[in-house]
């Protein structure tokens, strides 16, 4: 009996073919998802629209295009935004960011964040941050000059042809200027089909919860969390 692999995946399998090539309506696919993902790429973050209470900070990359030339301006915060960081004694610090995929943001972070902050009850978290034209490491950056012991980075992921709204988020403790990724733990692909806002909240909970007990992060602190299928 044939078996439908399209069933059990969103991947490009089982295309067909028409003659040496593909068939018509798998090429218009085709072409739609790459225009999706190259959308993703360049769409602004509106902070505003994201419904949450927010110091906004900025990246030295001064527009769009300068952020995809230079990820190093991505990495570093303006010396506006680092002036208006105020300094204090935290916990953790959670960064929402735009990176690769600002239509990510919008449509996950905000549901990501209810299913979370219910989990940190007493703990000292520093004024959520937004953050444009930002890389990763520019959480490193605001973590430190907040004074957070952590900082949770949720981020647009780099675009797939499938999933062009993927939200990732990376947890680094005692976070600085130079931390690699080999020191940050990762949770990836948050959206509608892939992880749900409870089970990456959940995640990250345990995450941050043993960073704070162990005082690591990276590869030296593996996920052990578990959940029932």
């Amino acid at each position: 009996m044939a078996i439908d692999l399209k069933q059990f995946t969103p991947a490009r399998v089982a295309l067909g073919r028409a003659g040496h090539s593909l068939p018509t309506g798998e090429l218009l696919r085709f072409q739609l998802d790459h225009a999706r993902a190259r959308d993703a790429v360049y769409d602004a973050l509106e902070p505003g629209a994201l419904g949450l209470e927010h110091v906004l900070a900025r990246s030295q990359a001064r527009d769009r295009g300068e952020f995809l030339r230079r990820p190093d301006l991505g990495r570093r915060l303006s010396s506006d935004s680092r002036d208006q960081l105020a300094r204090g004694d935290f916990d953790a610090a959670i960064v929402i960011a735009d990176g690769l995929s600002a239509p990510a943001v919008h449509r996950h972070a905000a549901a990501l964040m209810a299913a979370l902050m219910p989990l940190l009850d007493g703990w000292r978290l520093a004024p959520l941050t937004v953050a444009l034209q930002a890389r990763v490491a520019l959480g490193d950056e605001i973590g430190s000059a907040l004074g957070a012991r952590m900082v949770a980075v949720m981020i647009g992921e780099r675009p797939g042809l499938t999933s062009p709204d993927s939200l990732g988020i990376y947890l680094t403790w005692e976070p600085r200027v130079g931390r690699t990724d080999a020191e940050r733990n990762c949770i990836s692909n948050v959206r509608a089909e892939g992880i749900s806002y409870d089970l990456a909240g959940r995640k990250l909970h345990f995450l941050m919860a043993e960073a704070r007990r162990r005082r690591i992060s990276g590869v030296a602190l593996k996920e052990e969390y578990r959940v029932l299928c």
